[in-house]
């Protein structure tokens, strides 16, 4: 049978719900298309605000903490649905959920273009984290769905790749719409972007209705989860004060009330089981966590050296940051493809030690440094979160049955929702510590770059914890 027109048949999710009975070569590549549009997409956005938040700090008029909240409100909001959506996405069709996230994630883009004040702004990125962990939680799991496990790291690595693209044009675009525009405009061009993607999933997907779902919705389980991930980063971004320390100790109440109800419910919104049984699963979703954790705040903290330490306009300061993004899409591929060949967590581990390397490096920076060190330094980043991310991603999806791949994707997506907004709540904390509620004058500038120099420290520090959690994995088997 010629390869072109050979036809993987895939497991049954279950009894009654599956999206796909037998899946062609076009219909693969339909899947990765609309996939890879919408790993474009939502990083752009990510990358681009923040090239545009000093211009909304001078608009709106608000200090460094609440400057911070512009992308915490939206990771935050992300990470409390995604797991709960993910399982949504199992019961009722991947493909459904998708199209509903990308509609949902473009109408709040246009909502923040639109915004009037801080709050507006804020309401409508926690509206596009929602559309956001629909997109998230379904994504990878459509890919790896269709792609079998030989071929599955090259399309992940492919899907990756996007998503670094859109990183490292998003800095120089949204620097471009700034400086020549408005930080608006940021937001409105993701508004084309995210309607090509609906109507390609609409329109070349084929699937097939269920007339029954066989699971009920773990409604009760949804909204603990989603309690206790809002308690624990609320506290977390309001550390040091002591109403931080309450709403953590009650994010971990309502995670242990969490875990209790998932033990005993027939179906529950995250299977514990498989984090008890599934070593690979476990430590592989706690390296990314990790990872995420020490690494997704350092495009924002860069964001400000560039244009408030070194003077750079918004345009030159994203052009600097693509560094980083492009060096990983570049690079994203052939990790991915090499992890089909070589254990995944040997080339992971490589990633997350020269992740640490870089950024350990960046507590040297100061006000007389030059820009080649800082585009040295975020070459090393990118080369070693391009080796870990493909095959980490590769190693989880290939631990598990077809029948949790919504489930993984959406406890990935969460691990790596959660370190990002627990990187963005590290950054908050040390800016209440060393600035405190002013704006980023020439006066604190001092005190910023201390700031700098001790958050990626910290960045440092975790990521070097990272690695034997990433080792202590073994040999991944594939499922």
């Amino acid at each position: 049978m010629d390869s072109r027109t050979r036809v993987v048949a895939l497991e049954q999710c279950d009894a009654e719900t599956r999206e796909f009975t037998l899946v062609d070569e076009k219909t693969k590549r339909s899947v990765l298309l609309v996939a890879t549009l919408s790993g474009l997409v939502t990083p752009f956005m990510a990358s681009s605000v923040n090239v545009a938040l000093p211009q909304i700090q001078d608009e709106f008029h608000i200090d460094a903490i609440m400057l911070a909240w512009i992308q915490t409100s939206y990771l935050l909001a992300t990470a409390m649905f995604l797991v709960p959506l993910g399982k949504l996405a199992d019961i009722y069709g991947r493909r459904v959920i998708f199209s509903y996230g990308m509609s949902v994630f473009t109408i709040a883009s246009c909502l923040s273009a639109a915004s009037l004040n801080l709050y507006m702004l804020l309401a409508a990125r926690v509206l596009q984290g929602i559309g956001a962990s629909m997109i998230f939680g379904t994504g990878i799991a459509m890919i790896a769905a269709v792609f079998p496990p030989g071929e599955r790291g090259r399309a992940i690595g492919l899907n990756v790749t996007a998503v670094y693209i859109g990183l490292s044009t998003g800095p120089f675009v949204g620097g471009l719409l700034t400086q020549y525009l408005s930080w608006r405009a940021v937001f409105a061009v993701v508004a084309p972007m995210g309607i090509l993607t609906v109507l390609v999933c609409v329109l070349r997907l084929r699937w097939t209705r269920s007339d029954r779902v066989k699971e009920a919705v773990d409604i009760r389980g949804s909204f603990l989860y989603a309690a206790s991930i809002l308690l624990f980063m609320l506290g977390l971004s309001t550390v040091p004060a002591m109403k931080g320390f309450a709403l953590i100790v009650g994010g971990v109440a309502f995670f242990a009330m969490f875990t209790r109800w998932e033990l005993k419910v027939p179906f529950p919104v995250l299977n514990l089981e498989l984090f008890r049984t599934n070593r690979g699963f476990t430590l592989s979703s706690a390296a990314a966590l990790i990872n995420y954790s020490a690494t997704f705040a350092v495009t924002f903290l860069l964001s400000l050296y560039l244009q408030y330490i070194k003077g750079l306009a918004p345009t030159k300061t994203g052009m600097v940051l693509m560094i980083q993004p492009l060096t990983m899409a570049i690079l994203s591929p052939l990790a991915g493809a090499l992890s089909d060949r070589i254990e995944p967590q040997k080339i992971a581990s490589t990633g997350m030690a020269l992740t640490a390397t870089g950024l350990l490096f960046m507590t040297v920076l100061g006000e007389t440094s030059p820009i080649s060190w800082v585009l040295l330094d975020l070459i090393l980043l990118g080369l070693g979160f391009a080796l870990f991310s493909s095959p980490n991603m590769n190693a989880i999806m290939t631990s598990v049955e077809q029948r949790f791949y919504g489930l993984a994707a959406g406890v990935v997506g969460s691990m790596r929702l959660l370190g990002q907004t627990m990187s963005m709540g590290i950054a908050s904390v040390m800016f209440a510590l060393y600035i405190g509620p002013v704006k980023i004058t020439a006066e604190v500038h001092p005190l910023f770059l201390e700031c700098f120099k001790t958050s990626f420290l910290v960045f440092g520090c975790i990521c070097l914890i990272g690695i034997p959690a990433s080792l202590a994995r073994g040999k991944i088997i594939r499922k």
